[in-house]
């Protein structure tokens, strides 16, 4: 029987700016790219939005401007065949400005601007719909280190991580969750991407506002358990993190995700202290050493 152990690498989550992004092709599935329009369009970049919305304004106008010229000389003090005074004659229609100096003369034209109004009043509604969407999305400015570490704690190997609050708030019923991906080969040959959970020493806290060091003990009963470094490499071994919470600012659950690959899983290190307190009794948390480790004493 053979058994299919030199997979090429899988793709990796990776957690930038707050998204999670996996790129991955999905064979026969449909991109539904018109289906799922709305959600595409919410997904989209805030210059991909831009420009999206400038390039369906300038189109929308520019075929009202050649249903206007299709009628002949059909607006008042327009030169005849010119596009360019129909698609300005367009945009006023359509935004319902009405300078008055160019005015429909026709039945013809009458149709048409009745139909652009009624048109740019659903466009309208449709992006500042979509724009406000967009702002009112809950985000978390959660940030998590580059490295995961595992040193010594209580006498016990225990792997660690840090995840700090970037906004002067507080995130409230904050809930963390570790999950251990690696490849796994079954007795019958059968590759497999397996998941474990990892029980962490304190999975919640009812006020996340500075910062967070996650801990999982490495004991028997831990998946992590008398593996070494080389052996997660070689699994492939990824731990991906999950932090979800309430806002206490807009009261609007968020949530922040990241993943710590192999290479980025340091061992016999521990991480520099960042909180400081002074004279006064305020607490000072240094950010610039929120990645710093040093070797165990």
């Amino acid at each position: 029987m053979k058994i299919h152990r030199n997979r090429p690498p899988l793709p990796r989550l990776v957690s930038r700016k707050g998204q999670f992004t996996l790129n991955i092709v999905k064979l026969g599935v449909p991109r539904l790219h018109f289906a799922d329009l709305y959600h595409r369009l919410l997904t989209l970049s805030w210059p991909q939005f831009f420009m999206l919305i400038c390039l369906c304004y300038i189109l929308t106008n520019s075929l009202f401007a050649l249903a206007y010229l299709a009628g002949g000389d059909c607006i008042a003090n327009a030169r005849p065949g010119s596009f360019k005074d129909a698609f300005y004659f367009s945009v006023q229609t359509m935004a319902t400005i009405g300078y008055g100096a160019m005015y429909p003369r026709t039945e013809y034209a009458n149709t048409i601007v009745a139909s652009e109004a009624f048109f740019g009043l659903w466009g309208v509604a449709m992006v500042t719909g979509l724009a406000f969407s967009r702002f009112s999305r809950p985000t978390a400015r959660v940030i998590f280190s580059r490295v995961a570490v595992i040193a010594p704690f209580n006498g016990v190997p225990t792997l660690m991580y840090r995840a700090g609050n970037q906004r002067f708030n507080q995130i409230l019923e904050a809930q963390q969750r570790a999950t251990l991906i690696r490849d796994e080969v079954t007795l019958e040959g059968v590759f497999m991407r397996r998941f474990y959970d990892l029980q962490l020493m304190r999975s919640q806290s009812p006020i996340f506002a500075l910062s967070w060091t996650v801990m999982h003990a490495i004991d028997e009963s831990s998946p992590l358990y008398q593996l070494t470094a080389k052996d997660l490499i070689e699994q492939q071994a990824e731990i991906v993190i999950t932090l979800t919470g309430i806002d206490d600012t807009v009261s609007q659950t968020i949530h922040a995700r990241h993943s710590f690959v192999a290479s980025e899983i340091m061992w016999n290190k521990r991480f520099v202290d960042i909180i400081d307190r002074q004279p006064d009794g305020s607490l000072v948390v240094d950010y610039t050493l929120f990645d710093d480790v040093k070797p165990v004493e």
